[in-house]
């Protein structure tokens, strides 16, 4: 007997296999994007004063500001809500019970995007964001190498330089440019990877999120590959330095960033109605006047994240409400079971699909 529902359950995932219409897929992350800017918009309890360097934001907040959160994230994100949640979902709604949380105990960067990637915590090997090997394999790599992909056809474009260490955990498995990194494989490329070093950021390990975006892109529609990931940093950075405007400002960014990406996916005949767009950030931050530039275990409510996905194997859901909780060690398990693989292969039974985004 115990055959036989091992075997129906192999049968079964066999046929959602099968029936999956996602061949491709792209995940984008914005870093450190909080769930409040999200679901409600611009913060009134940050949006004066010179503690968030808001004194002088009065055209940004006239742009911004309407009398609820549901028109006021329209304002600040309006791609994510008319379009991607509107045809697809978002999660992670705390106020309208759908939590997403985050499971590593350090709740910083390098242990969020390995939970992403890895379908768990590393507590034991990722204390914090030193720039040391991922030590498990990722689902980057775990697709390409059951797919039998060639390197190109798994890429990375990062802001963050760590990125080349969190990716992989054998260098060269996937195709990864992050940081201040050239890459000159087409003239655009070439182009940028020039810009990027004329135009600096203010911070060593990130450049800006435009010669992400701009690689990406181009990348895309030179090499078409299968699965994608592009990670955002900015929205952390101008936090971390309490520039609240800037942070609006790169929301915004991010914002036309996915619009430009789904418009161009979908102009593609290898992409059209064939992708998955799957969108999310790697830890929270605080919500009072104190603590929303911040984020670690000391910090409340920053466990809380968010999830957005679009896509031929999504129904159009909109906004979560009274859901189960579901966690960012999910996601890779979701990014497998969307593209036809056994995510339990991969995640040994540390996440599960979410079911939200990828029914069986």
């Amino acid at each position: 007997m115990r055959r036989l529902v091992i075997l129906l359950v192999a049968l079964s995932a066999l046929c959602a296999a099968q029936n999956r219409k996602t061949r491709n897929l792209v995940l984008v992350t914005a870093d450190g994007l909080r769930r409040q800017e999200v679901f409600t918009g611009i913060d009134p309890l940050l949006m004066n004063g010179k503690e968030t360097h808001m004194q002088d934001a009065a055209p940004l907040r006239e742009k911004l500001w309407a009398g609820t959160p549901a028109a006021r994230r329209e304002k600040l994100m309006p791609f994510l809500w008319k379009e991607l949640a509107k045809r697809g979902v978002i999660l992670g709604n705390v106020e309208k019970g759908s939590a997403v949380e985050v499971t590593n105990a350090f709740r910083v960067s390098y242990p969020g995007y390995s939970e992403i990637l890895t379908c768990r915590a590393q507590d034991e090997a990722i204390r914090g964001n030193d720039p040391i090997r991922n030590p498990r394999q990722t689902v980057l790599e775990f697709v390409r190498q059951k797919w039998q992909l060639g390197q190109p056809q798994v890429a990375l474009f990062a802001s963050w330089s760590t990125f080349r260490f969190i990716g992989e955990s054998r260098e060269g498995s996937i195709f990864i440019n992050a940081g201040y990194e050239r890459a000159a494989a087409t003239p655009r490329l070439d182009d940028l990877s020039r810009m990027q070093f004329e135009a600096l950021s203010p911070w060593d390990d990130s450049r800006h999120d435009y010669i992400t975006a701009e690689m990406a892109l181009d990348y895309l529609r030179a090499y078409k590959p299968r699965l994608l990931y592009v990670a955002f940093d900015e929205t952390d950075d101008w936090a971390h330095d309490r520039r609240y405007d800037r942070v609006l400002e790169m929301a915004q960014y991010f914002d036309h960033t996915l619009q430009k990406l789904w418009e161009t996916l979908q102009s593609m005949d290898e992409y059209r109605d064939r992708t998955t767009l799957l969108v999310t950030s790697d830890h929270g931050r605080g919500s009072q006047l104190s603590d929303w530039s911040d984020h670690g275990p000391k910090v409340p409510g920053d466990q809380y994240i968010w999830i957005a996905a679009r896509g031929p194997d999504t129904p159009a859901q909109g906004e979560a409400a009274h859901a189960a909780t579901v966690y960012q060690r999910d996601i890779s398990a979701t990014i497998l079971e969307l593209l036809g693989l056994d995510c339990r292969e991969f995640c040994g039974g540390q996440g599960k699909p979410i079911e939200r985004i990828a029914p069986r």
